[in-house]
């Protein structure tokens, strides 16, 4: 997004699809090809999908949202989101709003670095076997920047190698090495598996042992982003609740998810409700992400929550958010699809380390919102309105009467289709 635009849209949810449509592309600065493929009018073709997995039979489409207000290190950000359920957008667009008056999201992240898992079986000595591994660890990280020279010319590839023993497994000792490989700007499944493989046939002539899985590991823990923000207290207020309250009503919350790994599950979904609607727009890997955001989160020996909630010194709120976060720019869905390019180009990401860290402060705005309303008036009151109209176009509403509906379930409490159904039959009679 140029420089001198600003994410901060008032009014952006109340005006019709196309004039939002329109307002993005003048924002972002858009193209027609990118204008074309974020109206779905050159989104993915059958063609393309039929390169891209096996046995496609058609395609399949999801609401793609845009996230404002967003601040992500001093950069004014539009955040496509790709997901179908209710309030996400719009609950990181306002959590996104409130952070701005603490100077919005600052993030990092570390380099991108994937694990490359050996594993070795029937190894006569575990100790002798580790130590030959490290005598000829720079032998094996030669072989392994020969895989890839692309990513090597960019400044990529391997970097080091651990050696981790596996005693009492069920079928017993094992070996495996870890190596580690910086991806630069791909996510690096295919360069780190390639290169698994690669390095067997030596792993087995130094180790003596049977080389069986070469896989990279999900749990991408040299890989990690982190976000930060901070909320003045007098922002989280509104209507009946004090800003103090909200604050203190998001810590107790967030204390309830440190202590017990069923309110952690629930908690870190929320995370991932932004995190994944992100990597969705941009064609990346969200499978791959949830996997090792859920390992880190149980990595000190029990689950618990990935942010960190506190009160500063000054009373105000802040928070942090850190977790593996694999994600890539180039190759992959990211190169083939048209609307994945469109909404990289949206953002004006120049790496994958920048798309890291707009992702992570997404995921951070998503569990502050969730944490505000559950301390608050409940989750369910900003899924209603939502909801209804959901429950209003199964029924068989359209055009004006699906608000007509939608208002009239909210103001009577009920969500049941079978209502929906009567007031749609009594409009139509009318």
């Amino acid at each position: 997004m140029p420089s001198n635009r600003s994410s901060r849209l008032p009014g952006f949810f109340n005006l019709p699809l196309e004039q939002r449509l329109a307002k993005v592309v003048e924002v972002g600065d858009l193209n027609l090809e990118a204008q074309a493929a974020l109206h779905g009018e050159s989104g993915l073709t059958l063609e393309q999908a039929d390169h891209m997995i096996e046995n496609a039979i058609g395609l399949f489409s999801l609401p793609l949202g845009v996230a404002v207000n967003f601040i992500v290190n001093q950069r004014e950000v539009l955040v496509p989101m790709v997901i179908e359920e209710p309030s996400v957008v719009a609950g990181a667009s306002h959590m996104a709003k409130l952070a701005r008056a603490g100077g919005g999201f600052t993030a990092r992240t570390t380099e991108p670095e994937m694990i490359a898992q050996i594993q070795i079986l029937d190894v006569p000595d575990l100790e002798a076997a580790s130590q030959q591994l490290l005598r000829h660890k720079q032998e094996l990280l030669a072989k392994a920047d020969l895989v890839d020279q692309a990513i090597n010319r960019l400044g990529g590839g391997a970097r080091d190698l651990e050696i981790r023993p596996l005693h009492d497994t069920p079928v017993g000792t094992m070996l495996v090495v870890h190596l580690i490989y910086d991806t630069r700007d791909a996510m690096g499944a295919n360069v780190v598996n390639s290169v698994a493989e690669s390095l067997a046939p030596t792993i087995e002539s130094l180790t003596g042992g049977r080389v069986h899985l070469r896989i990279l590991s999900n749990l991408a823990d040299h890989r990690l982003a982190h976000a930060s923000c901070r909320i003045p207290a007098k922002e989280l207020a509104f209507g009946q609740f004090s800003g103090d309250q909200v604050r203190d009503g998001i810590i107790e919350a967030w204390a309830f998810a440190v202590a017990d790994p069923y309110r952690a599950a629930t908690h870190n979904k929320g995370i991932m409700n932004g995190v994944d609607a992100v990597l969705i727009a941009t064609g990346n890997d969200w499978r791959a992400v949830e996997a090792g955001a859920h390992a880190y989160a149980a990595r000190d020996g029990s689950y618990t929550s990935l942010s960190r909630w506190w009160v500063t010194k000054q009373g105000d709120l802040e928070g942090t958010l850190e977790m593996p976060l694999a994600v890539g720019t180039v190759g992959g869905a990211t190169r083939v699809h048209p609307t994945a390019k469109a909404c990289l180009k949206l953002m004006g990401v120049s790496s994958a380390r920048e798309l890291a860290e707009i992702v992570v402060s997404v995921g951070l705005a998503q569990n502050l919102a969730a944490l505000r309303a559950l301390a608050t008036e409940g989750i369910q009151r900003g899924h209603m309105k939502l909801h209804a109209r959901q429950v209003a176009i199964a029924a068989g509403a359209h055009g004006v009467l699906i608000e007509h509906v939608a208002r009239q379930l909210i103001a009577e409490g009920v969500m049941i289709l079978e209502r929906a159904q009567e007031m749609v039959r009594r409009w139509n009679e009318e």
